[in-house]
């Protein structure tokens, strides 16, 4: 697959840009794939009469799922250039998430840093994950390397 004409270069972003995902519910076929993939059966996850004896009274969630989940919503909004994910500068985990819960994600262009003439660039983002009573679940700052048009003006390095 390739990028489209519809995907947005870095020089087409600005700081302060701001976009939200659609939602998506998260099923307990989705924890027990994920657990599947990635060997984490702790009991907080499968184990439904486990996680009656816990705070949270019922099964969660893997937060590692969820901030998955987050990442695929990015990818349709904004739908971006991206060459690579590069970091997680910082990421908390905030409330669980449970089956039935629809989460959806919004994104926020913190800076954007010209490399390569402008071949490409990297943006700051700043990363939320909502529930359906839009609280937010997951939060931090990441950042992308994302496509650019050339050599447009070297001189706009860091704008923020």
């Amino acid at each position: 697959m390739s990028y489209t004409e519809d995907q947005l270069f870095f020089d087409d972003v600005t700081v302060g840009q701001e976009w939200e995902t659609m939602g998506r519910t998260v099923t307990e076929a989705d924890i027990v794939n994920f657990a599947g993939l990635s060997g984490d059966f702790n009991p907080i996850h499968m184990d439904h009469e486990f996680a009656k004896t816990t705070p949270f009274r019922r099964p969660i969630a893997h937060g590692t799922l969820v901030f998955a989940m987050g990442s695929g919503l990015l990818v349709h909004c904004p739908l971006m250039r991206t060459q690579a994910f590069l970091c997680i500068k910082e990421w908390q985990f905030l409330s669980p998430v449970f089956v039935g819960d629809t989460i959806r994600l919004k994104s926020k262009v913190l800076d954007i840093e010209v490399r390569s003439r402008g071949r490409r660039g990297v943006i700051t983002w700043q990363r939320q994950i909502l529930n359906q009573d839009n609280k937010i679940v997951q939060a931090g700052i990441t950042e992308t390397l994302v496509e650019g048009r050339g050599n447009r003006g070297e001189a706009r390095a860091s704008r923020g």
